[in-house]
């Protein structure tokens, strides 16, 4: 089990067609893939998703099959522009679909922003502790023409960052779901517990 890939479903939550979000989600991706890692892209500009709703969720065409995505995950790298100090209505949309499937794996949020993000980093964070998740302790946000141009990550200080998520991405998402696996199948008392069946 210890040499099994880290799964990683990494979220592009932006609908810009020239998304900073995007071109980073992707640079994350390849990093990650030459570390070993299992990474599924889903992009919502590509696969939109109905608005939640309690009532009609499992009905969604595609529901099943992105379930299934979902659950295969370890981590989940979490893209998005900052709109008025939050995460993107796309992202946010993606995450209102799940909750339980979270549970005990690892959040990974990026933050496209011409400030710092703060504030989208920290409604990831809030998501992630209400679905008993565990969230990076650090964020990365980025700059459109600053740090990034024409779908291209430039400069050494954004790159060196990007390289750490996807090496802290690789090693607290491979504990972590390792930990996940031995909670489930253990009988012992843990934050886990109530999601064994």
């Amino acid at each position: 089990m210890a040499d099994k890939p880290v799964n990683v479903l990494a979220v592009v939550g932006s609908l810009n067609r020239n998304s900073v979000t995007r071109a980073v989600i992707h640079y994350v991706a390849a990093r990650l893939r030459a570390r070993g890692c299992a990474v599924d892209v889903l992009d919502l500009q590509i696969e939109p998703l109905p608005v939640y709703s309690p009532n009609r969720t499992g009905d969604t065409p595609g529901f099943t099959a992105l379930k299934a995505r979902v659950e295969l995950a370890d981590v989940f790298l979490l893209g998005t522009p900052d709109y008025h100090g939050g995460i993107s209505g796309a992202l946010k949309n993606f995450l209102d679909h799940f909750w339980r499937e979270f549970a005990g794996k690892l959040f990974a949020p990026v933050v496209a922003s011409h400030e710092k993000g703060l504030t989208a980093l920290d409604q990831v964070r809030t998501v992630a502790r209400q679905c008993y998740a565990w969230a990076i302790p650090y964020g990365v946000s980025c700059a459109e023409d600053v740090q990034v141009q024409d779908g291209r990550i430039v400069g050494d200080e954004l790159m060196n960052r990007l390289e750490m998520l996807a090496r802290d991405i690789c090693v607290y998402g491979r504990l972590l779901a390792q930990q996940r696996r031995a909670d489930l199948a253990d009988r012992e008392l843990g934050f886990m517990a109530w999601l064994r069946a």
